[in-house]
């Protein structure tokens, strides 16, 4: 079984855009596609069934909280994430290089996955985070990142291998190498510094992915054999245990992170490296685009590296999920995106339109009997009213949040699809400028 197969369908004329498939082991992604994230193995507010109904394609699980709570290995003993939240789709997880940054030097500062650069409260003059000789949430070094639980305070240590072995005892479909996301407000010196880590870190992630496949193929063959001594497992490297573990995981796919700030120089000086990077003839098998970006500088930061990433791999635009940004995304051929906004907006009684976004708690929809939106096929809005959705808000009643995200992730997902099927249709263009021209009305 192979980890990945992506085959480009479609190629939007004089830009970068295009229309694929993603086959994964729990499943097909047809790209481009919004990944709805499900930071402790649970979209926050909707189940797994809903999801199915709304028709997400694949959700994103978040390493540095599952690794806290309830621990990696507790998921990996119930059978890796799919099994553990009732997830049959495809699934991955990122690294947790962001959250080591937002918990490290951008702690306190609200440093998102875009920010303003002409900010002067986000910049960060120093980068020690350490009190007392200890660190108080995050501390970046060359070998790895130390930091204490936001939970309990408790100190962890995270080095690229073990930041694929939690991801591997996770058992998404798709992995990230461990990487070292950065502000557009660091120098860029600072910024150099940082890549020259996550280059060597996506190699050191690259060689402990390859080595756990390797112990999977070993664990695969020896079932297959049949092991005529009961000690061959161990002969050929692995234990007993580990047999029955790696037999039980499918392939997984690794992507490298390319970095490099706002400069186009270390961008793509990032995007060549991480695409040559390989361990015995072994490269990522696809690519994401990270970093905390300046919303100017998106547009051009894909540009700049998927000009160099190979064609025939995927590309991930990590943590952007607004409208405008995903049409800017896929026409500079991005073919996957993650994002909290949907739903975090939702749970604020915050919903998209196209007409734009409306808060549900504005005293004109107390009674106000029509859906959300008159024209939306999701589940929300073929059943309850804004007038309801601002009861429950004032109520504080949880179901707003459920129906709240349910309508978002249907918009989302549905304009990502309508994307795609535009590009088929040779229609995309005209499509993005009908749709940006009302929703910024």
């Amino acid at each position: 079984m192979k980890a990945l197969d992506f085959k480009i369908e479609k190629r939007l004329p004089n830009s970068l855009g295009r229309a694929g498939v993603l086959e994964t082991p729990h499943g097909v992604i047809k790209t481009p596609s919004f990944v709805v994230v499900g930071t402790k193995a649970t979209v926050k507010a909707t189940t797994p069934e809903e999801l199915k109904d709304i028709g997400v394609q694949v959700t994103l699980a978040n390493t540095y909280h599952l690794y806290l709570q309830p621990g990696d290995e507790l998921v990996r003993d119930a059978g890796g994430l799919h099994k553990f939240m009732n997830w049959s789709g495809p699934m991955m997880t990122d690294s947790g290089g962001f959250q080591v940054f937002s918990l490290g030097v951008a702690y306190g500062k609200e440093i998102g996955k875009v920010v303003s650069i002409t900010d002067p409260s986000l910049l960060i003059p120093e980068r020690s985070t350490a009190l007392d000789g200890v660190a108080r949430l995050a501390t970046i070094g060359n070998d790895g990142v130390s930091f204490r639980s936001h939970i309990d305070g408790s100190l962890h240590y995270i080095t690229p291998e073990k930041s694929i072995e939690i991801q591997h005892n996770l058992g998404a479909d798709i992995i990230f190498a461990f990487d070292e996301c950065t502000s557009p407000t660091e120098n860029e010196k600072y910024q150099e510094e940082a890549l020259s880590r996550t280059h060597s870190w996506a190699k050191r992630s690259l060689e402990e992915h390859k080595k756990r496949e390797g112990y999977k193929n070993i664990a695969h063959e020896n079932r297959r054999c049949g092991r005529a001594a009961a000690n061959d497992s161990e002969r050929r490297g692995i234990s007993d245990f580990q047999e029955q573990y790696f037999c039980s995981h499918t392939p997984q796919a690794l992507f490298g992170i390319v970095q490099g700030g706002r400069s186009e120089e270390l961008r793509k000086k990032s995007a060549k490296i991480i695409s040559e990077t390989n361990v015995d003839g072994k490269y990522f098998d696809g690519f994401g685009i990270g970093g905390s970006f300046a919303k100017e500088d998106m547009a051009n930061a894909c540009k700049w590296v998927n000009e160099i990433l190979p064609e025939e791999k995927p590309r991930h635009l990590l943590g952007i999920g607004e409208p405008e940004d995903l049409f800017m995304g896929v026409e500079n051929g991005v073919d996957l995106f993650d994002c909290v906004g949907p739903t975090r907006i939702a749970r604020n009684g915050t919903m998209f339109t196209k007409n734009g976004k409306i808060n549900i708690m504005n005293a004109q929809f107390v009674k106000d009997f029509k859906p959300i939106e008159d024209d939306c096929e999701c589940n929300t809005c073929k059943n309850y009213t804004r007038a309801y959705l601002s009861h429950l808000f004032r109520a504080k009643e949880m179901l707003g949040a459920t129906l709240a995200s349910i309508h978002n992730i249907y918009f989302i997902n549905k304009l990502v699809s309508d994307m795609r099927q535009a590009m088929i249709e040779d229609r995309f263009f005209e499509f993005k400028k009908d749709f940006l021209e009302r929703y910024a009305k």
